[in-house]
């Protein structure tokens, strides 16, 4: 009995453009979903924060005014020396309003002249002013909080949030921007959803730019 012997079986060789292709989708897509992962938490922030800033009357104000008068140290307001003339001790006057009374926030405004100082004080929905007088040493500090929406609304446009809050708002947007180009490289490797996925793009995009044009003043 005769057999036929197999022959071996061809291989084509995969070109270096299908396995560019291949691996270019491998890591666009492992980027897509784990920046969306990361990215998740602010995404959700911003999205709610812009509601509330868009919509400001949905919720009730919770602002509260707090006035209170107390004295300094009359050490505290004389002239520093060695400093500027007629300065005081900027670093001890705050410390001694942080602990006494219990202001936080970054200090925006310290000012000086030969009968009073103001000191001003901001954070995320929260302002403090205090005048003191430097011949008696006497002071009223005038202390508003606006409430959580107010804080998270404040966060959102960066404000009185600090550097760090800052740096954390431009890596927010970096990651969001990365979010979307992955995306629209994606759809490059959806065959059957290619054509569809760019028009609904493109429409999204021409949709904003008409709104733009035609309802903002």
């Amino acid at each position: 009995m005769i057999t036929e012997s197999a022959s071996p079986r061809s291989t084509t060789p995969v070109s270096l453009r299908v396995k560019l292709r291949k691996q270019t989708a491998i890591i666009t897509r492992w980027l897509h979903v784990y920046l969306s992962m990361v990215s998740f938490a602010v995404v959700l922030f911003f999205a709610i924060t812009g509601l509330t800033l868009n919509h400001p009357d949905w919720f009730a104000r919770q602002q509260r005014t707090v006035v209170r008068h107390g004295v300094a140290a009359a050490a505290l307001l004389k002239p520093l020396s060695g400093g500027a003339p007629g300065d005081v001790d900027r670093l001890a006057l705050v410390e001694m309003l942080r602990s006494r009374e219990k202001i936080h926030g970054a200090i925006t405004d310290f000012r000086v002249d030969d009968s009073q100082v103001q000191i001003s004080a901001r954070a995320p929905g929260y302002t403090a002013d205090i005048f003191l007088d430097r011949a008696t040493g006497k002071y009223d500090l005038t202390e508003v909080s606006s409430g959580f929406v107010a804080v998270m609304n404040d966060l959102h446009k960066g404000r009185d949030a600090g550097k760090v809050w800052g740096w954390l708002i431009d890596a927010s947007a970096i990651l969001l921007t990365l979010v979307s180009l992955t995306g629209l490289v994606l759809i490059w490797f959806v065959y059957k959803r290619r054509f569809a996925g760019l028009i609904l793009a493109a429409a999204g995009a021409t949709l904003v730019l008409c709104l733009y044009f035609r309802f903002v003043p």
